[in-house]
């Protein structure tokens, strides 16, 4: 099984600054750049999260840094200490399973594994000691 394992940050809506600042840093290009309007009934969202980055990815190295804005006219509060995940891609829905069940143990599930719109089996939870992990199982 392969398995890996990425940063994902939370910015509180300049995650595009941000991420083009990274780009700078490190060179390459975005592999992934959604918008909330990009999104099924992103339109019906409000006017100033429309542009918002929903998720971006980079590629550094072998590492893939990716982020999102957490904005409050989506009822989420970013803070100091909650603005980053550890986000692991597994191959299987057993496997992600498996390890959501394992890690969450004692913790607090944010959003439990269920089949996203992007195509992936995801979920959210924040483990028994503070770290905040993802899950993503991606199927076609």
């Amino acid at each position: 099984m392969t398995m890996t394992i990425n940063p994902y940050l939370n910015f509180n809506g300049n995650t595009e600054d941000a991420f083009n600042f990274y780009k700078s840093v490190f060179g390459g290009e975005f592999a992934i750049l959604q918008r909330f309007k990009d999104v099924s009934d992103g339109d019906k969202m409000p006017a100033e999260v429309q542009n918002k980055i929903m998720h971006v990815s980079l590629p550094i190295g072998n590492t893939i840094l990716m982020a999102s804005d957490s904005l409050e006219a989506l009822g989420q509060k970013l803070s100091v200490g909650n603005n980053f995940y550890i986000s692991i891609s597994t191959e299987s829905r057993g496997e992600t399973d498996r390890l959501f069940n394992a890690l969450s143990a004692g913790g607090e599930i944010e959003m439990p594994l269920e089949k996203q719109f992007w195509g992936a089996y995801f979920g959210v939870f924040k483990d028994k000691f503070g770290i905040q992990w993802m899950l993503n199982c991606q199927e076609s």
